[in-house]
Order: C-alpha cells, then structure tokens, then sequence
C-alpha cells in the first residue's frame, strides 16, 4: 500500500515538473517574440537608389593602428540594384563595377554639402618631425 501512494505520488510531481517545462518553454518563446520585436523596432532602414552617392566601408582598416584614420572609402556611385541588398557601384576614377553588400554602404547627403557656402578641408597627414 505504501508503494502505491509512493508511485502515486511520483507521477503527480512528473506531471507537475512537466507543466513547469511548458510553462518555462512558453515564457521563453514570448520573451524572445518580445525583443525581436524591440530589436525590429529599431533597425533603421537605408534604402539606396541607383544614382545615390555612398560611402563605402573598409574593413581592412581594422588591422591597421590609428584613431583618425576613416574606415570610410568614397565616393562611389550606385550603378545597379539587385534583390537581398546587392549594390553594383562604381568609382569616379575607374569604368569598373564593385558589387558589395549593403550592409557596408553610408548614404553621402549632398543636399546638406550644397547648402554649406564654406566648407573646410582638414587633410590628415603625419607629423613632421624636427628633422625634416
């Protein structure tokens, strides 16, 4: 009669252990709903036009020391659109054709450079040393 009550009572706490994983297993699914959503919500979309003038992003510059050095190359035009983020671009002083992935484009805003009557140009150089 014990092993009865005992067998009882073990099939009750699995019973209960498996709500608690279901429950555990909905709460995760909610709460990763939730910051997809959060995360959705915040992306920026940056849609590109054939013709738009862009920057283009080198990641090589991640090797080499420096903090003001631009990991931006530019400018290049944007020649040709393709589905899924594929930019054909092309550069001033080459007929040739990058095709690069969008993610590693910036949107060069003109309007804002034509309105500026001024504009001053710092190049980066090195020092010069008392030797030269």
């Amino acid at each position: 009669m014990d092993y009865e009550r005992a067998r009882a009572e073990q099939k009750l706490q699995l019973q209960e252990l498996e709500n608690i994983r279901l429950e555990a297993y909905k709460n995760s699914r909610l709460y990763k709903e939730k910051v997809t959503a959060v995360h959705d919500k915040n992306i920026k979309r940056r849609e590109f036009q054939p013709g738009d003038l862009i920057f283009l992003y080198n990641s090589r510059m991640r090797l080499m020391p420096g903090k003001l050095r631009s990991r931006w190359d530019g400018l290049y035009r944007i020649e040709r659109v393709e589905p899924y983020g594929v930019f054909h671009l092309s550069h001033p002083s080459s007929s040739e054709l990058i095709k690069v992935n969008g993610i590693r484009l910036k949107l060069f805003h003109s309007e804002k450079m034509a309105r500026n009557q001024e504009l001053e140009i710092f190049l980066l150089e090195d020092p010069t040393t008392a030797d030269d």
